[in-house]
């Protein structure tokens, strides 16, 4: 492993502390499509989110591509239940983080099962996400083994065990 792989770890193993129910990030989409996703909701919700097609309709995605900095999902337009049926899978509390430093985007949920998240603890996941961001600005720059360590990671982070 690089060095950048292991600050990568270390901020991705922070993210996974602080939020306990579970996250999502799609690092430098580009169009519709990330070029590094990590995932560590519960694999039933990921399996029904992906069953039910619902990236199309979830306000955090939403609110992401329309918007940077954060946002709590008590505070999005949830019209499609999207937020309401996360919350059967015990995510009940969340924010939305979103940055487009450069030509990409990346968009993060985190999700909480006892309670709000406070701003401080927002700000703390935002600086995260923006360090990974930018730690892979340049895929092109990545040594061909940080990136690949990176999507390793990915399907490590996604779907332990595989």
């Amino acid at each position: 492993m690089t060095a950048t792989d292991i600050e990568i770890a270390e901020v991705l193993g922070e993210l996974n502390q602080m939020a306990p129910a579970g996250y999502a990030l799609g690092i430098h989409i580009q169009y519709t499509t990330p070029r590094f996703m990590f995932q560590t909701y519960k694999k039933e919700w990921l399996d029904y989110y992906s069953q039910n097609g619902l990236v199309m309709v979830d306000p955090m995605v939403l609110w992401g591509f329309e918007n940077t900095g954060f946002a709590r999902w008590s505070s999005l337009t949830d019209d499609t239940g999207v937020l309401e049926k996360a919350a059967s899978y015990g995510m009940h509390y969340g924010i939305v983080y979103a940055t487009d430093v450069g030509p990409t985007r990346t968009i993060g949920g985190f999700a909480r099962s006892d309670r709000e998240f406070t701003d401080s603890e927002a700000k703390l996941m935002g600086a995260a996400v923006d360090k990974i961001h930018l730690a892979t600005a340049k895929q092109s720059a990545l040594p061909p083994e940080t990136a690949a360590q990176l999507r390793k990671m990915s399907v490590m982070v996604t779907h332990p065990g595989s």
